[in-house]
């Protein structure tokens, strides 16, 4: 099982995540934030990894630390549960609509972090979040599993249901991304033979 456990604690922020790529979709989420836990449960139950959250954070501050530390712990527990990445699909996919949204998520599990980021919101917050807070979350989430990561709202209005569709667009292109490829016979998807740097 690619399982892996990570504890992050700083002065703004303290995180422990596990996490199991060959899960289920089964989730317990706490992070203080009620939409933030949201949005990672539909992560968890749409990738169909399990996740288990709990964080506690400078929430009298505002909600960024948290927001982005818990990608961070995410991400890198992520790598950590892929290991050397052998045997991948390595590439994920997905269009999600979500009522009057449609978006589109691209994944490459390359050892190479990157994030394009094309999602435009019209309200500044959602419940107690700052729109402006997701896209540091998938930034974090990136930098921290090693993924190039686009995201794009292609059109939508609600901004409840734009960003829901970028956290499902994500978990969809992982579950796909992360799943062992019968045919690779354990080898590394590139033609390096590492993935990382370049590869």
């Amino acid at each position: 099982m690619r399982q892996a456990a990570i504890e992050r604690d700083t002065k703004e922020t303290q995180i422990r995540v596990e996490l199991n790529l060959d899960g289920t979709g089964v989730y317990d989420v706490r992070t203080g934030v009620g939409f933030l836990d949201h949005m990672l449960e539909q992560l968890s139950r749409h990738s169909l990894i399990d996740l288990t959250l709990r964080g506690v954070g400078d929430l009298h501050v505002d909600h960024h630390h948290i927001t982005e530390d818990s990608g961070i712990v995410i991400g890198q527990a992520v790598a950590r549960a892929l290991g050397e990445r052998k045997g991948i699909t390595r590439y994920g996919q997905a269009l999600i609509p979500m009522d009057e949204t449609l978006t589109r998520v691209a994944l490459d599990l390359s050892g190479r972090p990157y994030l394009v980021w094309k999602v435009a919101f019209t309200r500044d917050k959602l419940g107690e979040m700052d729109t402006e807070l997701f896209r540091e979350w998938f930034q974090a989430f990136a930098q921290a599993a090693g993924a190039t990561l686009h995201v794009e709202t292609l059109y939508g209005e609600n901004n409840h249901h734009i960003v829901e569709s970028c956290f499902k667009g994500l978990a969809r292109a992982l579950r796909q991304a992360v799943e062992i490829d019968p045919r690779r016979g354990g080898d590394v998807p590139s033609t390096k033979g590492v993935l990382g740097g370049g590869a």
